[in-house]
């Protein structure tokens, strides 16, 4: 697939070539809406809006091959919006409160024993740095794509996730590890 090729057609009008780029990722931004929004429904409705924004602005998109890096900026934007409208979108210190009813939701991403432990480990993180560490490992965005969709800076990104890591490391009693690829000292 030449994703230069069909954003092209896109710019001029190609409905098809628009669908066809959102339907090749469309796994990869259904996981990210539903990483903020913590239900189907709502990951769908934020996916809709993202697909009418997409629609209406695929002309401003200098870089082709950006595409998908631009249109997940667009989804977290588009989802953060609908949160706020709801009024579930909350200050740093309650959003922990968000990921504790997440996992009681039905998520189809979450189906191991292990993965719920992931949240539960995460949850233990304050919101920038569980956000940054989600985006970075688990939809596995580059450093600079997950600066580009918070809006923070690209060393604040590397930081918030350093610092997570290290706070899980502390959590999980990470002092027995020798270095990140987890092998164990002294044995």
């Amino acid at each position: 697939m030449n994703v230069r090729r069909l954003v092209k057609q896109a710019k001029k009008g190609n409905k098809e070539a628009l669908l066809q780029l959102i339907l090749n990722d469309q796994d990869a931004y259904y996981r990210l809406a539903f990483t903020y929004m913590g239900n189907k429904h709502d990951a769908l409705d934020a996916m809709e809006d993202m697909i009418v924004m997409l629609y209406e602005k695929i002309d401003q998109l200098q870089n082709g091959e950006a595409f998908y890096g631009w249109s997940k900026t667009i989804l977290v934007n588009r989802c953060k919006t609908l949160l706020r409208k709801k009024e579930r979108y909350l200050p740093l210190e309650e959003e922990s409160e968000v990921v504790v009813e997440a996992l009681t939701d039905d998520n189809p991403y979450r189906t191991t024993e292990s993965e719920m432990d992931m949240q539960v480990l995460l949850s233990h993180l304050n919101a920038q740095q569980r956000e940054a560490i989600e985006l970075r490992y688990v939809h596995d965005l580059s450093y600079q794509t997950i600066a580009d969709i918070t809006g923070a800076p690209l060393g604040t990104i590397k930081s918030r996730i350093s610092q997570g890591i290290q706070k899980l490391k502390v959590t999980i009693g990470g002092d027995r590890y020798d270095n990140d690829r987890g092998e164990i000292r002294g044995e």
